[in-house]
């Protein structure tokens, strides 16, 4: 056994022995309102760095002399797929990974608003998936990257006769960015504590990269079909074409769902923004993931992508709800925007990819739009009221343009090199949409504390303790602040469930509960409300919290409470920091995410400007030698 053989096996006894160690490093506690205890860190390092190492040794050999299981894994999968080892073995990978990550990640969402905190990094089941998914994402790129690519007009060099797929080098850079979030979240949480909401930095840091990730799998395959056709032989079979037709409807569908990832915490009920910021969200994903499958699938494209997103969401409804017992998973609709883009794709003809998007976009910002505000009265758990109205209609059909736009731009560029016409806009539609997509999230960020508001609570028993419920009458003052609010909820959650009960009107400026709310144990039970910029929370009952440390607030009949900005409640785990250290913070993080939407877009630019270039030699025979290029 050689060098790197011996330093394998090693490496492979030590992960072993760490996993077998891995209990003892989670020891029970009172979970942490901070960062990890030192043997979390300790235990995690140690595992993260021989797994570093093991893949460092394979990629090593492999470059060497070749790994033999790798080799016949990949054999086995160009067989399978048609498509070149170099291409079918990391997008495999990566596929299942997103899968793994997409579960993991709507668990947490659920277990963190069910029961609160995490003992510890490693102390929650729905961590390990998550953890997994992401390093398989970063582990297909490596591995795209030590099994090289034919050189090509898109690939990347390496050395002189080494090249990389550029989409194995967009998996890895969105994988390592998401992977990278894991570490950085508990050094956030160690300086500012914990952040108990998904749109902390750190997580849309984990979150994005994983959900872009699938366009680096699209590029890939792109890539691998075109080496495929290059390479002559014959047609393939009519089962490989359907395989190959429904792996493109799972990338299609994947993206959809990355895009829509963001919006989770509307989907539970808990979101700790403004609730214009859903339809927002909804808008851009629907116009930039929808256009984008409408132009690369063909003729009903959207609708097949719309089919697969809604089976993966649906399942995860099913099994995260009704059979792990945690909080139902809500999620938009989408179907009416699908049908919007398949009827505009009957007159507007996808290769011109870009009008199309814009055309969809406008009518889904306007009849999807309307759709999905119904929608939200049959299955969301915070209906879209009137108030909302007028904000939603601007931002929303501005993002649903943007969204529209760049989702042709994205179908322009995976369908380049199939001999299609490609429109050519002016240059500044591309930069305009992705300014008009920044602004209208940058829009409604900023938020304030909202006029001085109280609520006097009058609590009828219901069930008495231990387990106590009451039923809870609010009365608001001064006036009547919650008569044009888009919320008013007496929200009830991390004692082992979640309740999102909207408050009747019962005369002006009183309210009521529709059901009973916990006040016992370790639920958090609030009043929340929303009135434009302004989110705002009353306590009704806060358990003692000794880690914080924060005192208890007891369920009192006739006390008034003063309402005061919600992520004091909802965050009260959030410390604060030092504001030298939270800004350079927030820099670098900002830094990480423009780095990776550069290289995404600059992969996306460099698909479509290599399909041209690999054209230009088969057009040039065809014209004849001395025949002048095509514009």
């Amino acid at each position: 056994m050689g060098t790197l053989g011996r330093v394998g096996v090693a490496a492979t006894a030590a992960l072993a022995l760490a996993l077998a160690l891995a209990p003892a490093a989670v020891a029970a506690g009172p979970p942490p309102a901070k960062g990890a205890r030192l043997g979390d860190i300790v235990w995690g390092t140690g595992v993260a760095a021989l797994l570093t190492l093991l893949a460092v040794w394979a990629g090593v050999v492999h470059r060497r002399r070749g790994l033999p299981a790798l080799q016949r894994l990949g054999a086995f999968s160009a067989r399978v797929s048609g498509l070149p080892s170099w291409a079918a073995v990391p997008a495999g990978v990566a596929g299942g990974a997103l899968l793994l990550a997409v579960f993991g990640f709507y668990w947490d969402v659920a277990k963190h608003i069910d029961t609160g905190r995490d003992p510890s990094p490693f102390g929650t089941p729905a961590h390990y998936p998550i953890l997994a998914g992401l390093a398989g994402i970063a582990l297909a790129g490596y591995l795209s990257i030590i099994m090289g690519a034919p050189r090509s007009a898109t690939s990347l060099r390496i050395t002189r006769d080494w090249h990389v797929s550029l989409g194995g080098g967009l998996i890895f850079l969105c994988g390592a960015f998401a992977l990278s979030g894991f570490p950085l979240d508990d050094v956030w949480h160690s300086l500012f504590g914990q952040d108990v909401t998904l749109w902390g930095p750190t997580h849309v840091l984990m979150i994005a990269g994983a959900s872009l990730a699938t366009l680096g799998v699209w590029v890939l395959l792109v890539e691998g079909w075109r080496a495929t056709r290059a390479r002559g032989g014959p047609p393939p079979s009519r089962a490989l074409r359907a395989f190959t037709h429904f792996r493109s409807v799972q990338l299609a569908g994947a993206f959809l769902l990355g895009l829509s990832s963001l919006q989770a915490e509307f989907d539970f009920g808990v979101p700790q923004f403004q609730l214009v910021y859903q339809p927002i969200m909804l808008m851009l994903a629907a116009g930039c993931g929808l256009v984008a499958a409408r132009v690369y699938l063909g003729r009903l494209g959207a609708l097949q992508a719309v089919g697969f997103y809604l089976f993966v969401r649906g399942l995860l409804t099913v099994v995260i709800g009704p059979i792990l017992g945690m909080s139902i998973l809500h999620f938009p609709l989408y179907l009416p925007e699908a049908i919007i883009v398949e009827l505009a794709a009957l007159v507007i003809s996808p290769r011109r990819p870009v009008t199309l998007g814009a055309v969809s976009g406008f009518l889904i910002g306007t009849v999807g739009l309307a759709a999905e505000w119904g929608w939200s009265h049959v299955w969301m758990p915070l209906p879209w009221p009137g108030s909302l109205l007028g904000q939603a209609l601007a931002l929303g059909l501005a993002g649903a343009l943007a969204g529209g736009v760049l989702g042709g731009y994205v179908g322009r560029a995976l369908t380049s090199g199939q001999g299609r016409p490609t429109q050519r806009p002016p240059r500044w539609v591309l930069p305009l949409a992705a300014v008009v997509a920044v602004g209208v999230i940058a829009f409604p960020l900023p938020m304030t504390s909202g006029h001085p508001t109280q609520a006097t609570l009058t609590l009828a028993t219901v069930q008495p303790p231990p387990h106590q419920t009451v039923a809870v009458r609010a009365t608001l003052s001064p006036g009547d602040p919650a008569r044009h609010a888009q919320w008013l909820t007496a929200t009830a959650w991390q004692g082992g469930g979640l309740i999102v009960d909207r408050l009747r009107r019962v005369s002006p400026g009183t309210y009521e509960t529709t059901r009973p709310i916990p006040v016992y144990g370790q639920w958090k039970a609030i009043l929340r409300m929303e009135n434009g910029r302004a989110l705002q929370a009353a306590p009704i009952y806060l358990p003692e919290d000794s880690a914080i440390p924060a005192k208890g607030v007891p369920a009192a009949n006739g006390v008034t409470r003063s309402f005061l900005r919600d992520k004091k409640i909802l965050q009260r785990e959030a410390v604060g920091g030092s504001a030298w250290l939270e800004v350079p913070a927030y820099l670098v993080l900002f830094g990480i995410a423009t780095l990776w939407l550069v290289g995404l877009g600059f992969g996306l630019r460099r698909l479509e400007v290599g399909a041209v270039e690999t054209d230009r030699p088969r057009v040039r025979t065809e014209l004849g030698a001395g025949a002048p290029l095509p514009a």
